[in-house]
């Protein structure tokens, strides 16, 4: 098993690494979902697909 982890120990640290990026992004965008902030960050006046994503109701 310790022969294992020192042969891929380069691999695991950088999955590890991939995975807590993946993780900050998708928390990031969780509360900016919950702040009503848009994803592009542009606003959604001149956006095409404005309609599409915040219908009056």
């Amino acid at each position: 098993m310790l022969n294992w982890l020192i042969t891929n120990l380069s691999t695991l640290i950088v999955s590890a690494v991939l995975l807590v990026i993946i993780v900050a992004i998708i928390v990031s965008k969780v509360k900016n979902k919950k702040k009503g902030n848009s994803s592009c960050g542009c606003g959604c006046v001149n956006c095409a697909m404005k309609d599409t994503c915040h219908r009056s109701e």
